[in-house]
């Protein structure tokens, strides 16, 4: 794994909100807050990968498999909630990492400022009351200029992405981006990486719709591949020309 420059950061109109970035060995967030939060998102991130590390040094098996793991009823909840995810997706639980890791920091920086939101490579949790455009990138040979509506009203609220073609996490597909929409951080993030192992060619984007509204808390998808599009759910789709 290589890491990526996140070169599309650039591209952020943070309008109302202070950006500032926070990394920490893979982690690598951009925050948006009411005032710079640096300290305190450092804290979170510092908290969650603790217990993340202290738990695969236990269970080493959770970090290297690519299959759902069993977790101990005495495990934290962060780590439960990656187990919980990566059974639904059907994937190993280190697929939910970066959505997990997205949630922790906005749920803790909210304590401080109402509107947040938490990128971590493509993941993204916000939580707030005003509308945002997350805008979608599928790649230079992908679908183009295409925005993703997110209403006040339904954060708090996970936006993860998953593709075949770019970035750095693995994947088994090569679909050019899979989004999913779902309450919950690491169930966005595995969801996403789970459907897109199942896309190869345009013809699979309807298959992996469909898997997509079998899983509970998902609430909506939009996958692309080899410039053709699919959705489903509450998603509102915008052009960014």
């Amino acid at each position: 794994m290589t890491y990526q420059p996140r070169t599309y950061r650039r591209m952020v109109d943070s309008g109302d909100l202070a950006c500032f970035e926070v990394t920490m060995k893979e982690t690598d967030l951009q925050v948006c807050a009411l005032t710079d939060l640096t300290d305190e998102a450092e804290d979170l991130v510092v908290q969650a990968r603790w217990e993340l590390e202290n738990f695969i040094r236990r269970h080493p098996r959770f970090s290297e498999t690519y299959v759902p793991f069993e977790v101990p009823d005495d495990a934290p909840s962060n780590i439960k909630s990656m187990a919980d995810a990566a059974k639904q997706a059907g994937v190993g639980p280190m697929a939910s990492v970066a959505g997990m890791i997205a949630e922790h920091v906005a749920y803790g920086l909210a304590k401080r400022s109402p509107e947040v939101i938490v990128e971590n490579g493509g993941d993204t949790y916000l939580i707030g009351g005003v509308d945002r455009t997350i805008a979608l990138y599928a790649g230079a040979d992908g679908v183009a200029n295409v925005g993703l509506e997110i209403r006040g009203g339904l954060m708090p609220i996970a936006v993860c992405t998953s593709s075949g073609r770019i970035g750095h996490s693995e994947s088994f597909g090569d679909a050019d981006a899979v989004t999913v929409l779902a309450r919950n951080g690491a169930l966005a993030d595995a969801v996403a990486t789970g459907l897109a192992n199942r896309i190869h060619t345009h013809e699979d984007i309807h298959r992996a719709v469909e898997a997509a509204k079998q899983v509970h808390g998902v609430l909506g998808v939009v996958a692309t591949v080899d410039g053709h599009i699919g959705a489903w759910g509450n998603v509102r789709l915008t052009s960014l020309d």
